[in-house]
């Protein structure tokens, strides 16, 4: 009897992937070639987009630990992927991405 391996990604894994992919970001960008970041997200941040005008939040690494951002990441990664040169852009209205945030901090 063999084991089937589940197509689901680890909590951890995935959150490596999204820094990987934050992190990634500056290398196109032609940001800071030390840590490959915008000069203005400060370690341990990340920077995503919401709500229609694509506003930049700026928001800690910790947040990817909790279950209500996991689940805008979630939406984000179905609507738009990850795999685009913007950065995170998170499907929501700009009040409800703030509040949950402000939850979270």
């Amino acid at each position: 009897m063999a084991i089937r391996k589940s197509n689901k990604l680890t909590q951890g894994a995935v959150v490596k992937q999204i820094i990987k992919r934050c992190s990634s970001l500056g290398k196109k960008h032609g940001y800071d070639d030390g840590d490959h970041l915008p000069m203005d997200v400060p370690k341990g941040h990340f920077a995503v987009y919401v709500g229609e005008n694509r506003t930049r939040y700026i928001v800690p690494i910790s947040f990817l630990t909790h279950p209500e951002f996991q689940c805008l990441l979630h939406c984000a990664e179905e609507e738009f992927g990850f795999d685009h040169d913007m950065g995170i852009t998170i499907p929501c209205e700009e009040v409800v991405f703030r509040s949950l945030t402000s939850i979270l901090w």
